[in-house]
């Protein structure tokens, strides 16, 4: 197996420039598999919070990066959808949830949220002792003495420190979901319909949105809580916030420049008068 990855060859879902360099750096074992985003380019390409490895290492090294709750020392360390990146001293806090085009993405959130994390239910057994195993979509598992009400598809949220499960979300019609994969990643809506399919074929879903509907199989959607949607609607408040401030500060520019200019319009008309008046003299 190579130890180097080419940009141009990286997942669609990792949020890197493919031409600008010939290589980036390669997700080292850990959860989500190939879909997995080096926490370095988290912190290089996307945050620019380091300009380097190095840096990237230093920081980590301080124990105030977490990861699920978790400090993490390893900067090829995979994080992946819905996972949850805080900085203890910045008192900053993200989600990384898909955007549009599958991209994965930083959502800011709250401390409060930062506690628990999604995860979807892939797989389902029964293990020794007469227990049930979950498996999350992040390679986690969960054991529970009684599992019967849950099953795959299904969402979980999952609290950090215990691993207990906080909330159940099932997967059925009516269902709020976000597709991860495919044409309509990022779009968010509710399940109106879904279609088994007979023989090998994937199931479809399909969603309702507020622009309309789209379809898409069964592995393209997560099932997710309504707080999710606000996260975003607050995000996107925040950043036209920002826009709007960057935009009063020009505005401010454009009058001052524009009262200057008309003390300059004045202070030629003195100079004129005073010149006429100064010839007037000389007659």
């Amino acid at each position: 197996m190579t130890r180097h990855q080419k940009r141009l060859s990286a997942p669609n879902s990792w949020p890197v420039e493919r031409k600008t360099q010939t290589f980036t750096v390669k997700a080292g074992a850990g959860p989500h598999g190939e879909a997995g985003v080096p926490l370095l380019i988290l912190l290089r390409d996307v945050l620019e919070y380091v300009d380097s490895k190095k840096e990237a290492r230093f920081a980590l090294n301080e124990g105030t990066v977490l990861v699920n709750g978790d400090a993490v020392s390893d900067e090829q360390r995979p994080v992946g959808m819905f996972d949850i990146l805080a900085f203890t001293e910045r008192e900053e806090y993200y989600r990384v949830f898909p955007e549009e085009g599958g991209r994965l993405a930083l959502t800011p959130i709250d401390a409060d949220a930062a506690g628990s994390r999604l995860g979807k239910v892939v797989g389902k057994r029964a293990v020794a002792g007469g227990a049930t195993q979950l498996t999350l979509h992040d390679g986690s598992n969960i054991r529970l003495e009684d599992g019967g009400e849950y099953g795959t598809k299904d969402s979980l949220v999952v609290d950090n420190e215990t691993n207990e499960i906080v909330a159940h979300f099932p997967y059925e019609e009516g269902a709020l979901v976000t597709a991860v994969d495919g044409t309509h990643s990022g779009e968010i809506g509710e399940i109106d319909e879904i279609t088994v399919t007979a023989g090998s074929g994937e199931n479809t879903v399909s969603v309702d949105t507020d622009d309309g509907s789209f379809e898409t199989i069964e592995e393209y959607v997560v099932v997710i809580d309504e707080k999710f949607v606000d996260d975003d609607a607050a995000a996107e408040a925040d950043e036209a916030d920002e826009a709007d401030a960057e935009g009063g500060d020009a505005d401010e520019v454009d009058e001052a420049d524009a009262e200057g200019g008309d003390a300059d319009e004045v202070d030629e008309a003195d100079a004129d008068a005073a010149d006429e008046a100064d010839g007037g003299d000389d007659e």
